[in-house]
């Protein structure tokens, strides 16, 4: 089947998603090809949950024959796309294949390479939210949802544990179904870390309730579900206690965010740190943008701030607009 996809005459880095207009990204990626100097375009392509694998196929096909597509952050369809396009990949790196899928596509010197990238930008994300002297009280983290993002993070935190590094007593996981909780615990064991770790099937908000209700102090509580971003809705019932002391993490940063708005009304009774999932989106967009361009952009300092600043103000200007 010929691809619907037509040659770009200048630079281009797709995004595959759902409703990648929505995505703040579109406006902000303008703003950073300025401030980094490339000529360079964003466009989104949008595919049904669990689209056809020839649609996948397609678009891989498409970027990696096209001079001037550059290659694509890929949301909601990593293991999908993986999937269907696994042959057509010449590299994979190192956890890609770990984690069956791929958020980012790349071209080296005409090799296409797929990335799982998740694992060192939420790492990062989590850095910046949670100072080091957190750990040193054994906090544990719970994690609501069993997705690919979820996933990711439940690694980099294995992976610190391994290395000897800060990190939590115990990782706690809940998920409305079994498979994604029983895919996540044979990943974890091939690991082989010694970490405490529990998967919850938690069909309900009241399951989260009690795990949440029993945390230490200190400890953090993520929503890693989409609710509140995808669809409307939290984890969590209005009646969750969060830990006294604790930190409080929603990867969403666009929708209704009724999770964070749970947390707000807490903030100061339990002397809660809350964060939504901004920070994610930039550092998960920035490595991309990385890779993709080949550009040494750092994870911190003046340029990182600047490019933090940049995308700061399409989001004020999206509030103002009422936009998401």
């Amino acid at each position: 089947m010929s691809a619907p996809y037509r040659a770009q005459d200048v630079p281009t880095l797709y995004f595959i998603g759902v409703t990648t207009s929505r995505s703040s990204i579109m406006r902000v990626f303008p703003r950073w090809a300025q401030v980094l100097g490339i000529d360079a375009r964003i466009e989104g392509v949008d595919f049904a949950l669990h689209d056809r694998p020839e649609h996948y196929r397609e678009i891989v096909r498409h970027i990696k024959g096209d001079p001037h597509s550059m290659g694509a952050l890929v949301t909601t369809h990593k293991l999908d796309l993986l999937n269907a396009a696994k042959d057509l990949f010449d590299e994979f790196g190192p956890y890609a294949k770990e984690l069956a899928e791929i958020s980012c596509i790349s071209k080296r010197n005409g090799t296409l390479v797929g990335k799982a990238m998740d694992p060192i930008t939420s790492g990062l994300a989590l850095d910046a939210f949670v100072p080091e002297a957190q750990w040193a009280s054994g906090p544990e983290v719970l994690i609501l949802g069993a997705g690919g993002a979820s996933l990711a993070l439940t690694v980099n935190l294995l992976e610190r544990a391994k290395a000897g590094k800060p990190h939590p007593a115990r990782i706690i996981v809940s998920n409305r179904s079994q498979p994604r909780l029983d895919e996540m615990e044979s990943i974890h064991n091939r690991m082989d870390v010694d970490l405490p770790l529990e998967y919850v099937l938690s069909p309900t908000a009241d399951g989260n309730d009690r795990l949440c209700d029993t945390l230490p102090s200190g400890s953090i509580v993520i929503n890693a579900t989409g609710l509140g971003k995808d669809r409307p809705g939290s984890p969590l019932s209005d009646r969750a206690a969060f830990p006294q002391g604790g930190r409080v993490w929603d990867f969403n940063y666009r929708g209704d965010l009724l999770f964070l708005e749970q947390a707000r009304r807490q903030e100061q009774a339990r002397d809660l740190v809350i964060e939504d999932g901004w920070t994610y989106f930039i550092h998960g967009w920035t490595r991309v943008v990385s890779e993709v361009f080949q550009l040494d952009l750092p994870t911190a300092g003046p340029m990182f701030q600047r490019l933090s600043d940049e995308a700061a103000l399409t989001r004020t200007s999206a509030k103002k607009g009422s936009q998401t």
